[in-house]
């Protein structure tokens, strides 16, 4: 029989938490409901079948910091206690002979030890004849408050209370996030993703043992090394072939080495994505990437930008070999819209995903003008999720679709049917002052 569950949350990103909750829920094959989340407070109820599945979302989630079976709630302790002697009782029983502590853990203020004392010991009523451990007790009951913040100061008292049976403590909790941040990391460049917000990508993209993940702008792995955490066989490619070689005798293979995981490197590939050397058949379960912005340098792809200076050039011989066989050749580059490239992207997921696959991306937008027009659409994708972390004056989306089979009916939005262009870079360099181009 379900029961109510009380999850505490971390409050950095919170615009992304729903989306990652649900992710997880699907992927784990656990139906939960996640309405009553609010993304000013850090504290959620849901309804689940036991500790098991309790267990399962707090150790794959990035955002859970705990999760507690709910014995009662309230405004104050009087409220609390009345509401945890209506709705708990039955559970008193199971644990009267265990070892056991109280925790309070308290958001935006906190008790001094001699209220919190106190306030432990109100729940004499319990009647636990267990002994009391401080450290490993097996059972841990917490009190969670929530205060509200008046000016800079937090109120005297909570507005909220609740009392849980511990279940279950996040991964963030035991300093993975630390462990996974780029400071630590061994290879890393100016446009290393940062940790969280690859391994929140790669939850929402549901990578997991047994599928393949790729990424087609991988640099130095950010979103591989991500992945690999949950499990997912990865494989890269990018245009720029320093990149992937790596500096110093430190590569992407050196990373995947420091977590233990170099198994679930697949390989990755000196390749322009927009001219894929795959083979037709290959399927990838999920895509994750962070295509190029060209703020620091523009978009390129294959091919030249004077197509007239490399007539008759193709027989071209260097020590009796053709240049462009060589393995030294350094393939000519020219530039490429955004727009453009965003199409291809969605079009090669609709080609590449199996039903229900996911294809997860970041685009870059202006915080002065965020048209939805400017989102790509593709009939054969579900844009399951726009989500925004806004800087100063710009943001960036994650976009989320789902690869649905032939009975779906979508839209086809390429970047000629948009009203509105991603000039992201110009508009970057020019402040953002000038109104975006139609």
């Amino acid at each position: 029989m379900a029961k109510w569950y009380l999850v505490y949350l971390a409050q950095s990103h919170p615009g992304f938490r729903k989306a990652e909750l649900e992710s997880v829920a699907d992927l784990l094959h656990i139906e939960a409901s996640f309405e009553s989340h609010d993304i000013d407070h850090p504290f959620m109820p849901v309804l689940l079948e036991d500790d098991e599945q309790a267990t399962k979302l707090a150790q794959r989630s990035m955002f859970i910091r705990g999760i507690y079976e709910l014995w009662g709630e309230g405004s104050d302790p009087a409220s609390l206690h009345a509401d945890v002697k209506s709705k708990s009782s039955h559970y008193w029983p199971d644990y009267m002979t265990c070892s056991f502590k109280f925790d309070l853990v308290g958001y935006q203020g906190k008790r001094n030890r001699k209220d919190q004392v106190k306030l432990f010991e109100s729940f004499a009523y319990l009647a636990f004849e267990g002994p009391i451990k401080m450290k490993e007790p097996d059972e841990i009951f917490t009190i969670l408050e929530e205060y509200h913040v008046v000016g800079r100061e937090p109120a005297a008292t909570p507005d909220r209370m609740w009392l849980g049976r511990q279940v279950a403590l996040g991964q963030r909790e035991f300093k993975l996030l630390e462990n996974y941040h780029l400071k630590h990391r061994s290879y890393t460049s100016t446009t290393s993703f940062e940790a969280e917000l690859s391994l929140i990508t790669c939850n929402i993209a549901q990578a997991a043992p047994g599928k393949l993940l790729y990424d087609p702008f991988t640099g130095t792995g950010s979103f591989l090394v991500a992945a690999a955490y949950f499990g997912a066989l990865c494989f890269g490619s990018d245009i720029d072939v320093r990149v992937l070689r790596g500096k110093d005798g430190k590569s992407i293979k050196t990373n995947f080495k420091q977590y233990g995981n170099g198994y679930l490197l697949g390989d990755v590939l000196t390749m322009d994505f927009t001219h894929d050397a795959f083979r037709k058949s290959l399927q990838m379960d999920t895509i994750v990437c962070d295509p190029p912005y060209g703020i620091r340098e523009g978009v390129k792809v294959c091919g030249a930008k004077n197509e007239q200076r490399f007539v008759g050039k193709e027989s071209v011989l260097v020590d009796g070999q053709l240049a462009h066989t060589r393995r030294d050749y350094i393939q000519p580059k020219k530039p490429y819209e955004l727009d453009a490239l965003l199409d291809d992207l969605l079009q090669f997921a609709s080609e590449r995903l199996p039903i229900g696959g996911r294809l997860c991306f970041w685009m870059p937008t202006e915080n002065d003008a965020q048209q939805e027009s400017r989102i790509p659409q593709h009939h054969n994708l579900e844009l399951r999720y726009n989500l925004v972390q806004s800087f100063d004056k710009w943001a960036r989306r994650l976009l989320c679709y789902v690869k649905r089979d032939g009975d779906y009916v979508g839209t086809t939005l390429t970047k000629d049917q948009r009203t509105v262009k991603n000039d992201f870079r110009v508009r970057y360099f020019q402040g953002f002052n000038k109104q975006p181009s139609t």
